[in-house]
C-alpha cells in the first residue's frame, strides 16, 4: 500500500533529506510544500521533483487559505517549515515571530480537520540552552530538562521561544484532535547544502575567501555535538513511524561532544590553512555547552549515529568548496561576525 507524506519545508536542508530518504523507497508518494524562503528552485530540487512519486507545491504558508493546495488524509507529516539561523534572530527578530507563529498555528488548525493521522514536529537544542547555563543542568541532556528562556527580550531567544510554542501546540492539538504526534529536538545537523546562515557554511566562506591571518575563532572554548544529515534523516523517520512514539519527545544528535576550536581547526586542515588562529569572542546568547542524551531514542527505535563528526564535516566542507568553485553565490546573506 502506498503511504502518502507531506513534508512542511521539504525544499530546505534537513526535510529535503527526509524527502530523498522516503523517496528511494518505493512505497511512499511525497508531497513537498516550501515557499522557497531560503533561496531559489535549484537543480537538485527541480532534479528531484521529476521524480514520479514526487509532488511540489508552492506557497505562502502563513497564510491560512494557501493550506487550501494541500490534499489530505496524509499518512505522515513532517513539519520542518521555520526560519533559522542565529544571524536572522538578531537581525529579524520580529518577522521570525510573525513567521514561524503563523506556520504553527495555520498548521495546526489544518490538522485538526483531520487532515494526517501521523505527525512529526521538528524542534531544537536552543529551548534548554538556557537552562544549561544558567541551573547547572546535566550533559549530556535527556528530554525531561525543564525549557527555559534566559532573557525573554534578547532576540537571540526568539526561534526557541517559537519553537516552544510549537511543541506544546502540537502535542496538545494532538491529544484533543485525535492524531499522533511526536517531537523531535535536533542537535547542530550538519552536510551537503545545509544553507548559508550556519557555522560550517560560514567555514567554509571564510578559508576559501583566504583573508584572514589570525583565523578568529569565535567562542573558541564553547562545546557542541555536531550530527550528521544521514543520522538525523533516518532518526526523524524512525521516530514518526515507530508505533509507540505518540506523545513523544526525542533527542536526535551525536553523543560527541567536541569544543568550537576543534571544529575550526579540522575545518582548516581541511582547506590546508597555514596561517595561525586566536580566540575571539562568540554571538550574545550563545550557550557555553550542549551534548544530547540519545539514551530515549537508542532504546525506543535504536537510534545510533554513524558518521564520525570530522567525516561529516569532511563530507560538508567538500559540498561548500565545489558550489563555490563552480562560480555560484550563497543565496542566502552569508558570515557576519558577532556583534559584541
Amino acid at each position: 500500500m502506498i503511504k502518502k507524506v507531506l513534508i512542511m519545508g521539504g525544499a530546505g536542508f534537513i526535510g529535503f533529506n527526509i524527502a530523498k530518504f522516503l523517496q528511494k523507497k518505493t512505497n511512499y508518494h511525497i508531497t513537498i510544500a516550501d515557499n522557497l524562503s531560503r533561496g531559489k528552485m535549484d537543480s537538485y530540487l527541480s532534479d528531484f521533483i521529476s521524480n514520479d512519486n514526487v509532488e511540489f507545491i508552492e506557497g505562502d504558508f502563513t497564510k491560512e487559505d494557501t493550506f487550501n493546495k494541500l490534499g489530505n488524509d496524509y499518512d505522515y507529516f513532517y513539519m520542518l517549515a521555520a526560519v533559522v539561523g542565529v544571524n536572522n534572530t538578531l537581525k529579524i527578530p520580529g518577522e521570525i515571530i510573525r513567521i514561524n507563529t503563523s506556520l504553527t498555528l495555520h498548521t495546526l488548525e489544518w490538522l485538526r480537520k483531520g487532515n494526517a493521522k501521523n505527525v512529526v514536529f521538528t524542534s531544537t537544542s536552543e529551548n534548554y540552552a538556557g537552562t544549561i547555563d544558567h541551573f547547572g543542568y546535566q550533559i549530556p541532556t535527556p528530554e525531561e530538562v525543564p525549557l527555559s528562556i534566559v532573557d525573554i527580550s534578547h532576540p537571540r531567544y526568539t526561534y526557541a521561544v517559537t519553537k516552544i510554542l510549537g511543541e506544546s501546540g502540537f502535542l496538545n492539538y494532538a491529544k484533543s484532535y485525535g492524531f499522533n504526534c511526536t517531537v523531535v529536538r535536533y542537535h547542530n545537523v550538519i552536510g551537503p547544502r545545509m544553507g548559508f546562515k550556519h557555522v560550517v557554511p560560514h567555514l567554509a566562506e571564510r578559508f576559501l575567501l583566504g583573508n584572514e591571518d589570525p583565523f578568529l575563532i569565535y567562542g573558541h572554548s564553547q562545546t557542541r555535538s555536531f550530527c550528521d544529515i544521514d543520522d538525523a534523516v533516518e532518526g526523524t523517520v524512525a521516530a514518526i513511524e515507530y508505533e509507540k512514539s505518540n506523545g513523544e519527545i526525542y533527542h536526535l544528535g551525536s553523543p560527541v561532544e567536541i569544543t568550537i576550536e576543534d571544529l575550526i581547526k579540522e575545518a582548516g586542515s581541511f582547506f590546508n590553512y597555514q596561517g595561525s588562529y586566536k580566540e575571539a569572542p562568540t554571538f550574545p546568547g550563545s550557550t557555553d555547552r550542549r551534548c544530547p542524551d540519545i539514551s530515549k531514542a537508542k532504546n525506543h527505535f535504536n537510534f545510533e549515529p554513524k558518521v564520525e563528526w570530522k567525516e561529516s564535516l569532511n563530507k560538508t566542507l567538500a559540498w561548500y568548496k565545489d558550489f563555490y568553485e563552480k562560480g555560484n553565490k550563497a543565496f542566502e546573506s552569508s558570515f557576519e561576525k558577532p556583534n559584541v
